[in-house]
C-alpha cells in the first residue's frame, strides 16, 4: 500500500516522506479542503485489511481524536482510499528530542521545562485513562521555541488486538502488539519491569518512562544501557542507573524524582505524574528545595542559603535511604518472550536450508521468507525496529544464511553460489565462490568461511576465492557429506554434523588438524549443534536439536571440548533454531507443509491438485499421464516412493528398503522406474517394475560422486544424470541390451566447468536442454545428442528447470522472475536448432522461483510443487533464555 509524492489519499496529497513511524511510513501531506499541512500515517497493509482490527482501530481513534492538550500531536481520523488506509494527524514541526539529544546533554534550564511540559501531557491524557505506553525521545518533537508535541499518543492500546491481554500464569512475553509485519515491542530502553513482564500495564509504565526520559536528557546517556536488546531488557530487570552520571548541579527534587519514577516494583514507584509537574515546577520557581511529599506544594520565594542546601541536601540523602531499603530486592533477569512474524505476509520456509539467523550482537534477525511474487527475499529485523528492512538484491533461490562475526555482514547459498552481503543494503551482494551444493556454513574471526558440500568440509576466503577441502567424504565406507558447520569462539575449532546409521551426530574438529582431517570427536546425536556462550567464558553452553523435535541445552567446557552436567529442555516441537552469544535465541515451531501438487493449465489456472500436502521433491509423471511417483519421508528418517493413481485418487507404496530412494526417472514406455537408492550404505542407481512384482536390480555399479538421474532417452538406450562436484556436469548412462549393471559405466556427456544442470532430452532424442551459468548467470542451452555438437542459447533473461512437451514442439523452462515461459521449437532442419523466443506464461508460484522439477502432460497442463502456507506459529524470540534453566 505504498504511496508516493504527488499521489492523493482522499482529499490529502501527498507532498513528501518524513519518516517511518511506529505504525507504517509517515508522509506530509496537504488537506486540500482545510488548506494546511497535516503528517498522514500509511497504516501496514496486513493491519489494514483486518476487518476488526480496522474498526476497533477506528473506534479508539475516534476516542483519542478527543484529546486536545497543546504538548501532544492531534489525531484528526483515519482515511480510507483504494490505494491505502491511513491515520491523520497534527504536524509536527521541528527535531525529535533524540535528535536533540545526539549533540549532547541538554542543559538543566533547557531540560526542565521540556519535562515539564512532557509531565503535563501525561497528566491531560492519564486524567482520562489514556496512558501512552511508548514514550520515548523519538516521539517527542521539540520546536525551535521548546514547545513540546508528544507523537502517537494512545496509539498502542489502538493496533493491541483483543486477544492480547496477557494471563500472568503465562511466561514472561513482551508486550506485543502484532500488526502483520512485525510485532510492536515498545522500545526495550524505555520499557518498566512490569511491561517486559507483560503483567498489567497502567500509568506507571508511562511514569517509569518519563524518568527514563528525564534521565537521558540530563546526561545524554540511556538509564538502561546495552549494546544489544537481551542486554538492556536485563538492565531494565536487574540493573540500577548509574546515578553519577547525573550533572553535578542536578537539584535534589529532581534526583529524588529520577529516583521514584524508576522503582522497578511499581508499588513503590510515584503515583502520579502530576506530583512529577509540580516538582518541576517548584524547581524552576526557583522555591526553596525541601523533600518532595515533606514540604508544601505552594511556591515561595525565599533565597536558598548555604544553610538550606545543607538541609536539603540531608533531608533527601534520609528520603533516599528510606526507598532503598523498603525497595523490594531487585529480581534477577528473566527470560522474555516474543514472536515476530516474516514480512509482508512472507512464508517462513523451514526444511529448505536454514531459513533465519540471529546476528552474533543479538541485534538483528536475518529472516529468508517466501514473498508474493513467489521468490525467497533475505530481511533483517533489527530487535529494536518494529519492521524487517529487506535486502535489495538478496532474493531468488536463497538459503542456509549465517552472519560474519562482527554482525555487519551475511553469507549466503543462493543458486550455485556462496555469496555475501554487506545488512547496510548499500551494496548487491557478491560472489564469494561457486559451489553445487551446500550444506550450511560458518564464518571465523579471520575472515574464513567452511560450509558443508557433497565432496566434504570445505574453507574458503570470505573475501572470495576456490575452496579446499578441510574434511574429506569416505563413500566406500558410507560415509555421508558433512553439514551445519559452526564455529567456536576460539575460531579454531568447530562443530559440524554428519547423517549415520542411527541418525545424526555432531562432532568436534579443528583447523590445526589440517587438510582432509578425518580425526574428529563425537560429541552429541543431532544434526545440528551451536555453541550459545560468549567467547572466552570457562564454561558455556551448547544448543542442540534431538530428533523428537526437541530443543536442549547442556554445559559445554571448550577448551577441553567436553560436555558438562546434564542437558535440559529448552523447549519442544521445535524445527530448526539460532542464537547469538549475549543470550538471545530464536526457534521455529510447528510441521511446515511447503508444497501441494498443483495442476495448472496454459494461462496459470489451477486445476486441481495431486495427493495431500507435504514435501514432494522430483515428483515424475508417468508417460500416459496416469500416475505420478512422488519421495516421501520414511519411519526410518529416509525416504520412500509412492506412486500416486491420478484417475482413482490413491497411493501405494513402491519401494520398501527402509533407505533412501529419490530421483525417480520413468522409462520411455512406462513399465519401469529408475531411482537413485542407498540400500547397501552408498547410492546407487536401480530399476524396478511399475507393477510391484520383483526386487530391485541395481542398473550400475560404480556410478559418479554425487549423481542424480534426470531423464530416460524415449529408445531406452540411454539414463541421463547430473553429477555434481566442484561444478556440476552431465553425463550419460549406456543402457545396451542383455549388459549387466556390473559392466555399465557412466560417462561424460558436457563437462566444461560451468555448471551445467536439469538436463532434459527432446522427445526424439536429438537435443538435449540443460542450464548453466557460462554467462554468470542460470540461461537454458540446447546441444546436439548423443553427442554434442551445436549449441544454442534458449532463454534471453535467465532461466532454469527446462522441460519439453511431449510432441518436441516447444520447450518450457522457468526465468529469473519466476514466470514460466515456452519457447517454439523447430527440429531437424538444415539450420540445426531453431527457437522462438520466450514467452512468459504464468508465476509458476513455486519455492524461490525455483522447484525440483515440474512436469508437462500430453493436453499441456503443467504439475508444479506449489508452495501453501505453514502450520505453526512465527518465530519465537526468547530474551535471557539461560535464565529458564536455572528454574
Amino acid at each position: 500500500m505504498a504511496v508516493s509524492p504527488g499521489s492523493r489519499l482522499g482529499r490529502y496529497e501527498i507532498v513528501s516522506r518524513i519518516g517511518a513511524g511506529g505504525m507504517g511510513e509517515v508522509y506530509r501531506a496537504r488537506d486540500s479542503k482545510l488548506g494546511r499541512d497535516v503528517a498522514i500515517k500509511v497504516l501496514p497493509e496486513a493491519f489494514a485489511q483486518d476487518g476488526d482490527r480496522m474498526v476497533r482501530f477506528e473506534r479508539e481513534a475516534k476516542f483519542l481524536a478527543a484529546l486536545n492538550h497543546p504538548n501532544i500531536a492531534s489525531i484528526y481520523g483515519v482515511e480510507e482510499s483504494a490505494s491505502a488506509d491511513a491515520l491523520v494527524m497534527e504536524l509536527a514541526e521541528g527535531p525529535t528530542l533524540a535528535d536533540r539529544l545526539r549533540s549532547g546533554p541538554i542543559p538543566l534550564h533547557e531540560a526542565f521545562p521540556i519535562a515539564r511540559q512532557i509531565a503535563d501531557a501525561l497528566e491531560y491524557a492519564h486524567e482520562r485513562a489514556v496512558v501512552h505506553r511508548d514514550l520515548k525521545p523519538a516521539n517527542i518533537k521539540i520546536s525551535p521555541e521548546d514547545t513540546v508535541k508528544i507523537l502517537d499518543f494512545g496509539l498502542a492500546k489502538a493496533v493491541l488486538p483483543e486477544s492480547s491481554a496477557t494471563d500472568p500464569a503465562d511466561s514472561p512475553t513482551l508486550s506485543q502488539i502484532t500488526i502483520g509485519s512485525g510485532v510492536l515491542l515498545g522500545t526495550a530502553a524505555y520499557m518498566a519491569p512490569e511491561q517486559a513482564r507483560a503483567k498489567p500495564v497502567d500509568r506507571r509504565a508511562d511514569i517509569w518512562a518519563f524518568g527514563c526520559v528525564l534521565y537521558e536528557m540530563l546526561t545524554a546517556k540511556k538509564a538502561f544501557p546495552g549494546e544489544a536488546v537481551a542486554e538492556t531488557l536485563a538492565a531494565v530487570l536487574k540493573n540500577e542507573p548509574d546515578w553519577s552520571q547525573l550533572p553535578p548541579a542536578t537539584p535534589a527534587h529532581v534526583r529524588i524524582l529520577l529516583h521514584r519514577c524508576l522503582q522497578k516494583d511499581p508499588k513503590q514507584r510515584l503515583r502520579d505524574i502530576g506530583d512529577a509537574r509540580i516538582w518541576l515546577e517548584e524547581v524552576l520557581s526557583g522555591a526553596t528545595e525541601t523533600t518532595p511529599g515533606l514540604a508544601s506544594k505552594a511556591p515561595v520565594s525565599t533565597p536558598v542559603t548555604p544553610w538550606a542546601l545543607f538541609s536539603v541536601t540531608v533531608l533527601a540523602l534520609a528520603a533516599l535511604t528510606l526507598v532503598h531499603f523498603r525497595q523490594e530486592p531487585t529480581a534477577p533477569a528473566e527470560p522474555v518472550r516474543f514472536q515476530v512474524t516474516p514480512p509482508d505476509k512472507g512464508i517462513l520456509t523451514v526444511g529448505f536450508g536454514t531459513p533465519f539467523a540471529l546476528s552474533p550482537d543479538g541485534r538483528h534477525l536475518a529472516i529468508v521468507a517466501l514473498a508474493q511474487d513467489a521468490r525467497l527475499h533475505l530481511s533483517i529485523r533489527d530487535l529494536d525496529s518494529l519492521v524487517a528492512r529487506p535486502l535489495p538484491g538478496a532474493q531468488g533461490f536463497l538459503r542456509d544464511i549465517f552472519w560474519s562475526p562482527d554482525s555487519r555482514s551475511l553469507a549466503f547459498f543462493e543458486g550455485s553460489n556462496l555469496e555475501r552481503i554487506d545488512i547496510s543494503g548499500t551494496a548487491p551482494p557478491q560472489v564469494i565462490c561457486p559451489t553445487s551444493t551446500f550444506n550450511g556454513g560458518t564464518w571465523n574471526q579471520d575472515g574464513l568461511i567452511l560450509f558443508g558440500s557433497y565432496d566434504g568440509l570445505m574453507k574458503v576466503s570470505a573475501a572470495g576465492g576456490t575452496p579446499s577441502q578441510l574434511i574429506k567424504v569416505n563413500r566406500s565406507r558410507g560415509e555421508h557429506e558433512p553439514q551445519s558447520p559452526f564455529f567456536l569462539p576460539d575460531g579454531r575449532h568447530f562443530l559440524y554434523s554428519r547423517q549415520i546409521a542411527s541418525g545424526y551426530q555432531t562432532y568436534i574438529g579443528s583447523l590445526d588438524a589440517g587438510e582432509g582431517q578425518q580425526a574428529s570427536k563425537a560429541l552429541v546425536a543431532s544434526s545440528k549443534v551451536i555453541d550459545a556462550g560468549p567467547a572466552g567464558a570457562r564454561l558455556s553452553r551448547i544448543l542442540f536439536l534431538r530428533p523428537d523435535q526437541t530443543l536442549m541445552a547442556q554445559g559445554f567446557d571448550p577448551s577441553r571440548a567436553e560436555l558438562q552436567s546434564d542437558p535440559a529442555v529448552v523447549a519442544q516441537g521445535v524445527t530448526d533454531f539460532t542464537a547469538s552469544a549475549n543470550g538471545v535465541l530464536a526457534y521455529s515451531q510447528g510441521h511446515v507443509i511447503p508444497m501441494q501438487l498443483t495442476w495448472f493449465n496454459r494461462l496459470g489456472k489451477v486445476l486441481g491438485t495431486v495427493g495431500e500436502p507435504g514435501i514432494v521433491p522430483l515428483p515424475a509423471l508417468s508417460p500416459d499421464d496416469t500416475t505420478v511417483a512422488i519421495p516421501r519421508p520414511n519411519e526410518t528418517g529416509g525416504t520412500d516412493l509412492w506412486l500416486y493413481n491420478l484417475a482413482r485418487g490413491t497411493r501405494s507404496r513402491f519401494t520398501f528398503n527402509e533407505k533412501d530412494n529419490y530421483c525417480p526417472v520413468w522409462s520411455p514406455e512406462g513399465s519401469r522406474i529408475a531411482f537413485v537408492s542407498t540400500p547397501d550404505g552408498g547410492p546407487a542407481i536401480y530399476q524396478k517394475v511399475v507393477n510391484g512384482m520383483g526386487r530391485e536390480e541395481r542398473l550400475e555399479t560404480s556410478p559418479p560422486d554425487h549423481f542424480a538421474p534426470r531423464d530416460w532417452s524415449r529408445d531406452g538406450r540411454y539414463l541421463i544424470e547430473e553429477v555434481a562436484g566442484d561444478h556440476s556436469s552431465i553425463w550419460q548412462l549406456p543402457l545396451s541390451p542383455g549388459q549387466a549393471g556390473s559392466t555399465r559405466k557412466s560417462i561424460p556427456y558436457l563437462n566444461d566447468g560451468a555448471n551445467e544442470t536439469n538436463p532434459k532430452l527432446s522427445p526424439n532424442g536429438e537435443w538435449i536442454a540443460y542450464d548453466s551459468q557460462e554467462t554468470g548467470r542460470d540461461e537454458i542451452f540446447v546441444q546436439t545428442f548423443p553427442k554434442p555438437g551445436g549449441k544454442w542459447q534458449v532463454s534471453t533473461g535467465g532461466g532454469t528447470r527446462p522441460v519439453w512437451s511431449r510432441d518436441g514442439k516447444e520447450l518450457y523452462f522457468i526465468d529469473q522472475d519466476g514466470a514460466m515461459n515456452a519457447v517454439a521449437v523447430k527440429n531437424g532442419s538444415a539450420g540445426g536448432f531453431q527457437s522462438s523466443s520466450p514467452q512468459a506464461l504464468f508465476n509458476n508460484h513455486a519455492a524461490g522461483n525455483r522447484t525440483d522439477t515440474f512436469a508437462v502432460a500430453k493436453d499441456g497442463r503443467f504439475l508444479i510443487p506449489t508452495i501453501v502456507q505453514q502450520l505453526g506459529t512465527p518465530l519465537t524470540v526468547v530474551v535471557n533464555w539461560q535464565a529458564a534453566l536455572n528454574k
